[in-house]
């Protein structure tokens, strides 16, 4: 071993620093650690949904689950039957983000005629949170319900929500008739306090949830058509003096129209997406094929992939397409409250006497159909209205062909001369030429 006294005066000074004391190395940056699911969460739907993990049940030939899962929560059901044939940490209580549209659309959704019109008064819009999304609404313009709808669904505009509510009496009230819709369905994880999904403080719901209220939406005929459509022309402000322009919106699901390298998914009918600061990116999709309907829901994934909710959700949809009747149900989506069966009394009581288990477990059934009755034929229809428009909208911002004028799902663009810088944006988003390589589950504030 060489002697420090053979060793200039420098180096052995140097060899006896500390290399503690030397210039600090580049390290690796350490990740947050997650969050972990609470220990028990809600049993409805099945005491194996209750648990933490991931819970399936894989029969003879079953494929397994993909291994690119990063969702905080997630599920896999069947629409019509209820079967829950996957889930990870169903009952997980997160924010919902624009998800929550679903629910006001469930909700408020019966109680207008699309063709009533309404115009917009400045208070309607004075409360819409910092960064939200919007469809472009302006005040003392007036905009028909459908236009309004249309704004909810393929926008997101925290704009249209708003004037709705209003609509409706209000964002109080309108909040409170969500909760209770929620219990009706027995969406017992979520609690509304903001009707658009803004970040907003207790206000949770979790995949079971937002699958169930999904599930529920999609049986009204107005619901599946704004969730299935592309694009369409939106009114522009109106202006004293000149000629009402429109210009287009196109819908912000990336399963239906695609993104960077996302194809619009084969089968796709909606349903909702949504991104904020504190939820993440969040998403709920229903998809038809061969005549089986199954709803995804996938919670805040922790992939830095481009489009990671889309991904994640389109590769749980391939896997339950496949697995459909080789694994058993771990759990189902309950019915609504008022779809359940009564509890026979006196008499009836008296008359079923022994009966067979199987005419409980036959009742039993037909209840949990009820809460997705028609749901493979009404979704098979949204997803022709889907495909029809998609076959146009694999670019983009190429303009549409002339459809007619009763199928809003390909409706034209309007007047080409209208100013395009009537054109919405979102607040903090990118352009439409930076959008396709943009990660939508970025910090970005607001709700989108």
């Amino acid at each position: 071993m060489l002697a420090l006294t053979k060793v200039p005066a420098v180096v052995a000074a140097a060899l006896l620093v500390p290399l503690a004391a030397g210039p600090a190395l580049a390290e690796e940056p350490v990740p947050a650690p997650q969050p972990k699911p609470p220990a028990v969460m809600s049993n409805v739907g099945g005491e194996r949904l209750a648990k933490p993990g991931t819970q399936v049940h894989l029969a003879g030939g079953a494929p397994v689950l993909p291994k690119e899962l990063t969702g905080r929560s997630w599920i896999v059901a069947d629409a019509e039957s209820g079967e829950v044939l996957a889930a990870h940490n169903a009952h997980w209580r997160l924010a919902p983000a624009s998800t929550m549209k679903m629910l006001f659309a469930d909700t408020l959704l019966p109680k207008f005629p699309k063709t009533q019109k309404h115009r917009v008064a400045p208070q309607e819009l004075a409360q819409l949170g910092e960064g939200s999304s919007l469809v472009g609404i302006k005040e003392k313009s007036t905009y028909t319900v459908d236009d309004l709808w249309m704004g909810v669904f393929l926008r997101s505009g925290n704009d249209a929500v708003h004037v709705l509510s209003a609509m409706n009496g209000g964002i109080a009230r309108t909040v409170a008739e969500m909760n209770a819709r929620a219990e009706e369905l027995q969406a017992l994880d979520t609690r509304v306090v903001s009707p658009d999904g803004y970040d907003a403080e207790g206000q949770v719901s979790s995949a079971y949830d937002l699958t169930l209220i999904a599930r529920s939406g999609m049986q009204n005929a107005d619901f599946r058509r704004y969730a299935s459509t592309v694009r369409t022309a939106f009114p522009a402000e109106e202006k004293p003096g000149k000629k009402r322009g429109t210009f287009e919106i196109q819908n912000t699901n990336r399963l239906l129209t695609g993104a960077g390298d996302l194809q619009p998914y084969k089968g796709i009918a909606g349903v909702k997406n949504g991104t904020t600061t504190h939820a993440g990116s969040t998403f709920t999709g229903v998809a038809e094929r061969g005549g089986r309907v199954l709803l995804v829901t996938v919670m805040n994934p922790s992939s830095k992939e481009p489009f990671a909710v889309y991904k994640e959700t389109q590769r749980l949809l391939d896997w339950g397409f496949a697995a459909a009747g080789k694994v058993k149900p771990v759990g189902q989506l309950v019915p609504p409250k008022s779809a359940q069966p009564q509890e026979p009394s006196g008499q009836q009581e008296q008359d079923r006497g022994t009966a067979e288990d199987g005419g409980d477990a036959e009742q039993q059934t037909a209840a949990t159909r009820a809460g997705g009755a028609g749901v493979a034929l009404a979704v098979l229809g949204g997803v022709l209205v889907a495909l029809a428009a998609v076959v146009l909208a694999v670019n983009r911002w190429l303009p549409l062909r002339k459809a007619p004028a009763e199928d809003r799902a390909a409706r034209p663009s309007g007047d080409p001369a209208a100013d395009p810088a009537e054109a919405p944006t979102e607040v903090g988003a990118p352009g439409p030429a930076e959008e396709q390589a943009a990660d939508p589950a970025g910090s970005r504030s607001g709700d989108r």
